[in-house]
């Protein structure tokens, strides 16, 4: 009881990153990836969006030319957790039981949810990964920290298989299975990263987010990328201007 408490207080958070903003009237303002409702539309479709259009630490971005810094490793403290998937629309989310979190630069930031995007929005050199995992966290003072998993078409990774065997189809529809899912076996070996303050990738894009994309692409079997892409779709923001901001990668 005690668990289910602790998933529905933090899912209003995950809700917010994926862009389930409630208007004070009570509605949803509808966005999508195409037409007049897509991302070159988001910061006009609602006042609370509106940085989607004026933000100047917008997210994604093509990370080119970063610097090398000194970053602190990023410690990965997750514990399995029973799987709970959601296609709110926008993505299929997997929650998270409370208890995992990461430390980055000794702060710690405690995992929400995590949800996956085809292609990658982030790109590396002009060039998106085949698709990727956000792993949201969030910190005490209210701060977001995501990690950016990209995925390319490779071995099939078996946690994969877990959630593409209860993959909802329709908006709106959850499922949960008496299995766990361990988000560590999503992670590549090799876990160094790049840095930027960023935003959340869709509405209301608000900003002040810790981004961390790790730099290994960790492999999906080129059946798991066209499963998530029939349901998925293309549901990437299109890469944002760095505006002056600098990119840090790990040593």
């Amino acid at each position: 009881m005690q668990i289910q408490t602790g998933i529905k207080m933090w899912l209003a958070v995950a809700l917010l990153f994926t862009g389930q903003a409630v208007l004070a009237g009570g509605g949803k303002t509808h966005w999508g990836y195409t037409g007049h409702t897509g991302p070159a539309h988001w910061g006009e479709l609602a006042a609370e969006y509106a940085l989607c259009k004026t933000g100047k630490q917008q997210s994604p971005i093509n990370i080119a030319s970063p610097k090398p810094a000194k970053l602190p490793a990023i410690e990965f403290h997750y514990q399995p957790s029973m799987l709970e998937v959601i296609n709110n629309g926008h993505t299929i989310q997997v929650n998270y039981a409370p208890g995992s979190y990461i430390v980055a630069n000794g702060k710690r930031y405690d995992l929400l949810q995590f949800h996956f995007h085809t292609p990658s929005e982030h790109e590396i050199n002009g060039k998106p990964a085949d698709m990727v995992a956000h792993l949201v966290h969030k910190a005490k003072d209210g701060q977001l920290g995501v990690v950016g998993v990209l995925m390319n078409r490779g071995q099939a990774n078996p946690e994969l298989v877990k959630i593409q065997d209860n993959m909802p189809t329709q908006h709106g529809e959850r499922k949960a299975a008496p299995i766990k899912i361990d988000a560590t076996q999503l992670l590549p070996r090799d876990r160094s990263y790049y840095q930027y303050p960023g935003s959340l990738t869709t509405p209301p894009c608000s900003e002040g987010v810790n981004w961390m994309v790790l730099k290994t692409a960790s492999p999906a079997s080129a059946s798991q990328v066209a499963a998530f892409t029939a349901v998925l779709h293309k549901n990437a923001r299109p890469v944002q201007p760095l505006s002056g901001r600098e990119i840090r990668v790990s040593k």
